[in-house]
């Protein structure tokens, strides 16, 4: 008898259907066809177990499998639960008549109860949009699949759940989950939060600004100044998620498998690699590509810690996602792009010792030493850096201060504030919502300068030997203090501010 089931793979992002067609036919053997990879060809041996330790048999006949499209690469554990059903339909130990209906996955164990899988979300996508009645998929997933309305999803614990359905005797029941009302559940009081931070005021608002345009940042200062303290608080002060970001960045966060129990992502990711991070894990890829840590970050903060201390090579390979705020990965067979629209925030020493020009440095560098450090860092990259600020440690008398900080939730309504008027700014285009975006013509049509400014801005370039790039990140900077302060146009307060913001242009730092 000949069977069709249907399980699904996931390529990037996106899923694509795998139609699972077996056939039980007279003689023996297990044929498995369809390009599958070792731990689908091992699955025979997980079901034979499954299914016996369940009461079923495994039929000793020849059973044949073949997964279409057959030139398309099958990988993982997941069609366990696919393959197992498509048997016990085809030997007629369960009805065949509404199987074919479903989109069934899962991962086997040998006493038949069921492992998670990944890429849940963007499964149950692709299923919705084929017009498949339901998705069978392991109880831990299921929160994130049930995202999808229209479509009957159902969290199964073993095999024999699946089987009672389709033979009418369970009482298996869909998880319906509200997604808007899941989504707007928000921690409005962040694990890390800005009032815990003392002193500091110079980059809070630096930080500020930032998380207000967008931009990316990178901060410069001795050992024990703060820079990662106030780096894991970004978070705490960027704009709610919409919902949009939210199912993209849940759909990334599914492909990796990171996520367990839990529904829609209603929190910006906060990623932090270590600095003996290779490319691939920063960039995404291997021989079957997984989305890296940029791509992790999607809608979220990048922070690189110690930024010299990571390989040259690393560094340079995210200078065109930067750009582009998506990562392309090819192989032979397939091209497949992640999105990696994020925040970088960088920290770094400003010497080898740690301390630079400081009279009072226990441990001084030589210039060769100090070049050779700073040389780590490219100029291409720092070009895609918007914000350069000095942290310098904080006084005793800061640290004693028994008087409350300002929260993160009273900074972060300014910001959300700033990008409302920057995504009404920008409506007619399609790959703009905030100021780090803008292109050479927005920087043209929203920044322009009154006289006494563009003075300013002549004066500091020439006196503080600004280069050429720092141009436009000035004029981006600019825009977004003026956004803060609900202005419309550029003034030179916001003008001279911008220009603060931009140590590592002048001479003496990368000369």
């Amino acid at each position: 008898m000949l069977v069709k089931v249907f399980g699904s793979a996931v390529f990037g992002v996106e899923a694509t259907t795998v139609t699972v067609e077996v056939n039980i036919d007279k003689g023996i053997g297990y044929h498995l066809v369809g390009l599958p990879d070792n731990a689908i060809k091992e699955s025979s041996y997980r079901i034979a177990a499954a299914l016996k330790n369940n009461e079923y048999y495994f039929p000793g006949k020849k059973i044949t499998v073949n997964m279409a499209p057959a030139d398309l690469r099958k990988e993982g554990s997941a069609y366990d639960l696919t393959l197992a059903i498509g048997i016990l339909a085809a030997s007629e130990q369960i009805k065949a008549d509404v199987v074919n209906q479903y989109v069934i996955m899962g991962e086997l164990s040998l006493d038949g109860s069921l492992q998670p899988i990944k890429g849940a979300l963007s499964i149950a996508i692709k299923a919705k949009e084929e017009g498949f009645k339901g998705f069978f998929l392991p109880i831990q997933n299921v929160k994130e699949a049930a995202i999808v309305q229209e479509l009957e999803v159902y969290g199964v614990e073993n095999v024999t759940q699946v089987v009672d359905f389709f033979e009418g005797k369970g009482t298996l029941e869909p998880t319906i989950i509200n997604t808007r009302e899941e989504f707007y559940q928000t921690l409005d009081f962040p694990e890390f939060d800005f009032a815990d931070v003392k002193g500091q005021e110079s980059i809070k608002r630096c930080m500020e600004i930032a998380a207000a345009g967008g931009h990316n940042i990178i901060l410069i200062g001795p050992p024990g100044s703060g820079k990662t303290m106030l780096a894991k608080r970004l978070p705490s002060i960027l704009p709610p998620m919409t919902l949009k970001e939210a199912l993209e960045t849940t759909k990334i966060h599914s492909v990796a498998g990171k996520i367990k129990d839990v529904g829609l992502m209603n929190q910006r990711p906060f990623r932090s690699p270590h600095h003996t991070a290779s490319s691939v894990s920063l960039v995404g890829g291997g021989s079957y590509p997984q989305p890296g840590e940029i791509s992790l970050a999607h809608n979220g903060v990048l922070f690189l810690d110690e930024l010299p201390e990571f390989k040259r090579e690393v560094l340079e390979v995210m200078r065109q996602p930067l750009e582009d705020r998506e990562v392309t990965i090819s192989r032979a067979k397939f091209t497949i792009t992640y999105p990696s629209s994020f925040m970088l925030v960088a920290s770094m020493n400003p010497s080898p010792g740690g301390y630079f020009n400081d009279p009072n440095a226990p441990v001084s560098s030589s210039p060769a030493e100090m070049q050779r450090y700073l040389s780590k860092i490219s100029g291409p990259l720092l070009d895609r850096i918007d914000i350069h600020i000095e942290v310098t440690p904080v006084p005793f008398e800061k640290l004693t201060e028994t008087q409350a900080a300002e929260s993160s939730i009273q900074i972060r309504q300014r910001v959300t504030k700033a990008r409302e008027i920057q995504s009404k700014r920008f409506e007619a285009f399609e790959n703009i919502h905030y100021n780090a975006q803008m292109g050479t013509k927005q920087i043209r049509e929203y920044c322009a300068l009154e006289e006494t400014s563009l003075q300013l801005l002549k004066t500091a370039m020439e006196r503080l030997n600004l280069s050429a790039r720092a141009y436009d990140r000035i004029l981006k900077v600019a825009r977004t203090i003026a956004d803060l302060d609900v202005v419309e146009s550029i003034n030179s307060n916001h003008i001279a501010e911008a220009i603060q913001y931009r140590s590592l242009d002048r001479e003496g730092w990368l000369g």
